[in-house]
């Protein structure tokens, strides 16, 4: 309540004004000119009010002396009734209503009535022509401004668009010039790390104070030779003394010439299964050359002769001079190789007796004072001259215990004078003293005799030919039957028994040569009677891994000696004989191939590297730059990598190319795929130990923290590990989805380690003209592929310069942090399938066969390689080295790669893949339909799992029960640490 008192003398203007003003409301009132809601009481009463000096504001309360001046009033007003003040009340409504509702309809009927009767030219509120309004001056001046102004607008209307044109251009011009800064910062950043990277290469090649190798340069012989000193004696040949070295450097290439069996006399006495399948071998070699003048070997095919009563064999004297007589023989032969392929068991040993001065010979049969050890070889006859062996007509590894313990089956020759007159006539006398030969041989006999009637085991013993027996040198036990009826038992034999000559001086020969190979075929292990017997390449090959040895005086002891082998020994060694005779004996190149390795790798040549598949490119642009999905590569507060950014970091290559003949020379050998390649690098490489890397080997280390070692922050910055600092490749196959590839390879953007993406287009069909492909800030090499295979996958691309490629599909998803997980479990497990899908092979027990199963399991044997990890290794032997048959049911089916894959790196090194933890499934929902989802996909993986098991002969797939998760993922950590991956 708001209140103003005066004194009553002190009345202002404003209460005079007030007085007037109601003075008048009072008259209009009683003349009927105005409908105020005051009576005359209420209007008298606010007027005494006024002259009293007080003024009260409406909703307030009063003062103490205004309310009883007041009361004076409203005690003389209080005896009218209340019903007047009822009917006026009543009559305001009826005139409010009368107001707001009937008048608006009348003025309405009113004007339109108006309009209607002046008609369409007289129309008040209607629209009128324009000349009408411009009639009148002011009107028409009112038009010139309105046009005036009508034209201005549309000018400055224009060059307001004008302007926003070019502000539109300027911006444009200002983002390209924020993208040209942010990419010259990247640059710049890019060379910065280079140049970092570069100053620390250089200071750890300084310390360590190594040449960098690489692919060996090829350094060829002089034309000239100058000659070589004769030894004291040929008989005394050995490399050193024999053979001239400076006619095959480290880096020649190892280049070999081989003679036409056309220039010398006795080229056309050869057999022609001999020379087919040798000319067939040279024409697949690459180490041969049509430059006699630059090579290193010199090869003669000397044999085997094809037996004529015509034409009898050239006596020794002029086999000498026949020799001789070649144009690269320089007076003593050096550098030259005499080579002998048999074809039977008896086969002639015509270079007996034959001085061949310098040249090294290759044959099946040897006697001891005719070898000479380190420089001539036991080769293997040519069991296969032009057929390739069916590898699945070969009975499989198991069951290990077949129908009989052991089997032997040949005919011995009484005679122990052979052909040839130096061969000693009773050799067994100095190492049985004085006990005859054919008594020793019948005590084999009786024992194996003995075991096969005592029944404790099926044996099969036949010491004599149902047919003529094969024709063989004296004191050899002769071959029976025919190659096919021999295959037959031995398949059905766990132990093969090979009884060596009886005659000691020869240490081999051709029969005993096919008796070893047979066995190896079928999967047999061969039990060789007699230590002094010298098998093909046995400097080179470990035999005890193969074949059992045993010592003649031990055969009382042999059948306890067979049955106390482990069913995993057994298996072990039949695995190991099938690899040699795959690898070295089962064809005519295989032979020639393994010949020309013996003495390479004698003289320590590296051999020659293995080939690449050259990408051919699709010319493709790129588009926008790709962004990085914050949920792909979230890792809480952690970067996924270090904080400088590494250029792409190729692999080293070839660090080891005269290791593998100077110090892993058995490895090599006796371990697939053999000595026939070089590769640029092999995921069995040595590992340094920890403190190596600190005391003068640390070239290419990045430890943890420097080496002390860390969490979170620390373990992200760097790699650490085992082995140094490399990056990774990603091989992407694809068919005609190029939405899909888009957002797969845009996921890839700000992936830390990332070398490169190798895009193989599998599709016969180039990508569109128009397609734009994301700007991931690394090289995406897409290649053209000559057909649609889904091998094309595995071909090793010269376009991947590292040793690790994480094989992924176009429509997998996975993570960053999935992605750098996998590969750091894959440094640790460099020789593995490291991947994410897991799957596992299962009997079928009702039809006894594999079944393909991808159910949950809690053992799994496959890592599909839709994304999984893998050295390149594997990817040279997927393609030059794995069974062609494989392959080609990979292109039939369409299908079944992966599996390939899973099987070859299991049989080479016989391990399980590895399963990491994924933090959410890798497929992608959204994509078309793939292949994977046909009805008769796992018809045809069942088909694939069996026909795989019957090329290698045993299920090489082996189970894991366990996957991999990183260190702290479940560890409870104090505040100060963090872990190595937030969700892993």
């Amino acid at each position: 309540m708001i209140s103003f008192c005066h004194e009553k003398d002190e009345i202002s203007f404003y209460q005079e004004s007030q007085l007037k003003q109601g003075h008048t409301i009072y008259e209009l009132q009683k003349r009927g000119k105005t409908e105020s809601v005051y009576s005359t009481d209420e209007v008298a009463l606010w007027q005494l009010n006024l002259l009293n000096g007080c003024i009260h504001v409406s909703g307030s309360e009063e003062s103490d002396s205004c309310t009883m001046q007041r009361s004076g009033g409203i005690v003389g007003n209080s005896s009218q009734p209340w019903v007047l003040r009822r009917v006026r009340l009543t009559w305001l409504s009826f005139m409010l209503f009368f107001i707001l509702v009937f008048f608006p309809l009348i003025a309405h009927y009113y004007l339109t009535t108006i309009d209607e009767a002046g008609g369409p030219d007289k129309r008040i509120f209607g629209p009128r022509p324009g000349g009408e309004l411009c009639e009148a001056k002011h009107v028409q001046d009112l038009c010139r401004i309105r046009e005036s102004v009508s034209e201005e607008l549309l000018q400055l209307e224009a060059k307001r668009q004008e302007l926003n044109g070019e502000i539109a251009r300027l911006n444009l011009r200002i983002e390209a010039c924020k993208r040209s800064i942010d990419s010259a910062k990247q640059d710049l950043l890019q060379l910065k790390n280079v140049i970092s990277q570069t100053e620390h290469s250089y200071k750890e090649l300084m310390a360590q104070n190594q040449p960098k190798l690489s692919l060996p340069v090829r350094l060829l012989p002089d034309k000239d030779d100058p000659g070589y000193p004769p030894p004291k004696s040929v008989q005394n040949c050995r490399l050193h003394t024999c053979f001239d070295y400076a006619r095959c450097p480290l880096t020649s290439g190892f280049p070999v010439y081989v003679y036409d069996t056309g220039s010398y006399p006795w080229g056309e006495k050869l057999d022609p299964l001999v020379k087919q399948a040798f000319a067939s071998s040279i024409k697949s070699s690459v180490y041969v050359t049509d430059n006699p003048n630059i090579a290193c070997l010199y090869i003669v095919l000397v044999g085997e002769i094809h037996e004529s009563p015509s034409s009898p064999p050239a006596s020794p004297l002029d086999l000498e001079k026949q020799l001789k007589a070649l144009p690269y023989w320089r007076l003593d032969g050096h550098n030259h190789l005499l080579v002998h392929l048999s074809r039977k068991s008896l086969t002639q040993n015509f270079l007996y007796n034959v001085s061949t001065g310098r040249a090294a010979v290759a044959q099946s049969t040897f006697f001891e004072h005719q070898f000479r050890e380190g420089f001539d070889m036991v080769v293997s006859p040519l069991v296969h001259a032009l057929s390739e062996p069916n590898f699945l007509e070969v009975p499989p590894q198991v069951p290990v215990k077949r129908k009989y313990l052991f089997t032997f089956q040949g005919e011995k020759v009484e005679s122990l004078r052979s052909s040839l007159l130096e061969a000693p006539p009773q050799s067994f006398e100095e190492e049985m003293e004085g006990d005859p030969p054919a008594d020793y041989d019948d005590r084999i006999i009786g024992t194996l005799k003995a075991v096969q009637d005592s029944h404790l085991d099926q044996v099969l013993v036949e010491f004599t030919c149902k047919n003529q027996p094969k024709p063989s040198l004296p004191t050899e036990w002769a071959l029976c039957g025919e190659r096919e009826d021999r295959l037959e038992v031995l398949k059905v034999s766990t132990f093969a028994l090979v009884i060596s000559p009886g005659d000691v001086q020869l240490v081999a020969s051709a029969g005993c040569s096919m008796r070893l190979f047979e066995a190896l075929e079928v999967g047999a292990i061969p039990v060789v009677l007699g230590d002094h017997s010298k098998l093909p390449y046995h400097h080179l090959i470990r035999w005890s891994e193969a074949v059992i040895m045993v010592p003649k005086p031990r055969i009382t002891e042999l059948h306890f000696l067979l049955r106390s082998i482990s069913d995993n020994d057994l298996l072990a060694m039949r695995r190991q004989g099938r690899f040699l005779w795959e690898t070295y004996f089962s064809t005519s190149e295989s032979i020639f191939s393994t010949i020309l390795a013996s003495v390479r790798t004698s003289i320590q040549i590296p051999a020659a590297p293995i080939r690449e598949e050259p990408a051919q490119e699709i010319p493709h642009k790129a588009g926008k730059l790709a962004g990085t999905d914050a949920n792909m590569a979230d890792n809480g507060d952690l970067d996924l990598g270090p904080v400088e950014v590494e250029p792409p970091y190729a692999s080293p290559r070839f660090l080891r190319n005269f290791t593998y003949t100077a110090a892993d020379v058995y490895r090599t050998w006796n371990r697939a795929p053999g000595p026939f390649h070089l590769f640029p690098h092999t995921p069995l490489d040595p590992v340094l130990p920890s403190e190596a890397k600190f005391l003068g080997s640390g070239t290419g280390f990045r430890p943890i923290g420097g080496g002390s070692g860390g969490s979170g922050k620390e373990f992200q910055a760097a790699l650490g590990g085992n082995v140094p600092r490399e990056q990774f490749t990603v091989v992407m196959l694809t068919y005609e989805r190029e939405e899909v590839l888009m957002n797969s390879l845009e996921r890839l953007n700000g992936l830390p380690y990332l070398n490169k993406v190798v895009v193989v287009w599998n599709s016969p069909k180039p990508p569109s003209d128009d397609l734009l492909w994301p700007d991931i800030g690394l090289p995406i090499v897409v290649v053209h592929t000559e057909k649609n295979s889904l091998n094309n996958r595995f071909l090793p691309w010269d376009a991947v310069e590292t040793e690790a490629i994480l094989s992924i599909d176009d429509d997998a998803h996975l993570r960053h942090d999935e992605i750098m997980f996998g590969f750091r479990v894959w440094r640790e497990a460099r020789d593995r399938i490291v991947g994410f899908p897991g799957r596992f092979h299962a009997w079928d027990v009702n039809h006894q066969s594999w079944l393909y199963n991808s159910n949950y399991s809690c053992e799994l044997s496959m890592v599909l390689t839709g994304a999984a990890f893998f050295h390149k290794y594997y990817a040279y032997l997927y393609s030059y080295v794995m069974p062609q048959a494989i392959r080609d049911m990979v292109d039939e089916y369409i299908n079944c790669e992966d599996i390939a894959m899973n099987f070859l790196v299991s049989h080479i090194t016989r391990k399980p893949p590895i399963k990491v933890t994924s933090r959410w499934t890798f497929r992608c929902p959204g994509c078309p339909q793939a292949l994977s989802h046909d009805d008769s996909h796992f018809h045809e993986r069942h088909k694939c799992i069996n026909f795989f098991v019957k090329v290698y002969g045993y299920m090489p797939l082996l189970y894991t029960q366990f996957r991999v998760d990183s260190v702290l993922f479940k560890t409870r950590l104090p505040h100060d640490k963090t872990k190595c991956f937030k969700f892993i």
